[in-house]
């Protein structure tokens, strides 16, 4: 099933030219969290580790190469290497002054997009890099915030950047009709704009719904529903934190013209049933599943995620909830919570103190076959599997995994 689906969403993203075991983005291939790849394994052993510098950045992998996008001193690093020893092939430095507001992390949020030869990095400054991916060549930079004169947030721009038939989409927030907009892939220019929303920490996917291809992403205060090609909107529909101080993190998920969103911070769960012109609303609520930085799996009508926040209260508790009607189907609380990889049924999941564990989810339950500690504490960004190659980074160093 999976593996339709990825051939299914690569025709829609354009031509990506991926291998099997490429994890070219966030959130993988199709940017939710599935993979055609066997999760069958028992223990993980490390192959290697690479110290790194700040950010929430997560690896990504294409043609045997991963990327790390982080920052050191006042330079946001773009690092190249070799994907079976993490023997560093190049590195691109690009210049930054941004400062976290709250003195937390001052690295980029965003994880780079590999597509075809180049890299594609949106900076937590609002700075925006084409690197050339077989040479670390920068082949345009775009200060993209200062040019449009986007706020900077609560903690910096954080949308991934995603491409579709040469453009690449983001979400600055900056005035102007300036909160959605497509970039150039060869040049950097801007190619559209959209809406005089603020930005979100979400990041924008591509599905086809109502029989047409359909840009969605979550800005700060609306959902909205966009024609990639030249950014008109389709529709958009209130969604967005009860309280200012707060982040919408988790990226929309897709399945038989039904849009999901979720957030925490009083936010709680939106989902819609999409016709050519408008959207309604299925079902909402904040008891279903609030979802406070990671985006959830949707696998079979069910959505496996954390509901809670992971700064007050108590922990987050790992949910199944059925999508179509939100009703809650079981409930465990020893999980905690974390970043999600799965295939037909089977996943991996890093949680942010830093285990991976391997297991099962269905509408009957969670089965855990075994757990490992792979990283240290404070894991925010999300990992990449690659041939039975399991990276991922925490405050300090980026480590690869051979699955066995």
């Amino acid at each position: 099933m999976f593996s339709a689906r990825i051939i299914a969403a690569l025709a829609l993203v354009g031509s990506l030219s991926l291998s099997a075991g490429d994890w070219p983005q966030f959130l993988g291939p199709q940017r939710d969290n599935s993979t055609s790849e066997q999760l069958d394994w028992s223990t993980a052993q490390r192959v290697w580790s690479e110290r790194v510098g700040t950010g929430w950045s997560g690896p990504v992998v294409k043609d045997g190469k991963v990327v790390l996008f982080h920052r050191q001193g006042d330079q946001e690093l773009i690092d190249c290497r070799d994907a079976k020893t993490g023997k560093l092939i190049w590195q691109a430095k690009t210049m930054t002054e941004y400062v976290d507001g709250f003195g937390m992390d001052n690295g980029p949020r965003a994880t780079p997009t590999i597509m075809g030869d180049q890299v594609y990095c949106f900076g937590a400054e609002g700075n925006v890099h084409c690197v050339d991916l077989k040479t670390g060549k920068v082949r345009w930079s775009n200060r993209l915030a200062k040019t449009l004169r986007a706020p900077k947030g609560f903690f910096g721009l954080a949308c991934s950047p995603l491409f579709h038939e040469g453009k690449i989409l983001l979400n600055p927030g900056a005035p102007g009709g300036h909160g959605i907009i497509a970039l150039d892939a060869k040049t950097g220019k801007l190619a559209w704009k959209a809406t005089d929303d603020a930005a979100s920490y979400a990041s924008p996917v591509i599905q086809k719904i109502a029989g047409e291809q359909r840009a969605v992403l979550i800005a700060r205060a609306n959902v909205f529903s966009l024609n990639p090609r030249d950014g008109k909107t389709h529709w958009k529909h209130a969604f967005s934190p009860a309280i200012q101080a707060s982040v919408s993190g988790s990226t929309p998920l897709i399945h038989d013209d039904i849009v999901f969103t979720t957030a925490s911070y009083g936010a709680g769960a939106l989902t819609l049933k999409v016709t050519k012109a408008r959207a309604n609303v299925l079902w909402e609520n904040d008891s279903s599943l609030s979802c406070q930085y990671h985006t959830p799996l949707l696998y079979r009508g069910h959505l496996y995620g954390f509901h809670g926040r992971l700064d007050t209260g108590p922990r987050p508790e790992f949910r199944c909830v059925e999508l179509a009607t939100g009703k809650v189907k079981w409930t465990n609380k020893r999980v905690g919570a974390g970043a999600i990889i799965a295939s037909n049924g089977k996943i991996l999941l890093l949680t942010v103190d830093g285990q991976l564990l391997n297991g099962s989810v269905s509408p009957e339950g969670y089965r855990e076959l075994g757990r490992q500690q792979v990283l240290g504490f404070e894991v925010r960004a999300h990992p990449a599997l690659s041939e039975s190659h399991f990276y991922a980074r925490d405050k300090k160093n980026l480590v690869c995994f051979k699955l066995r």
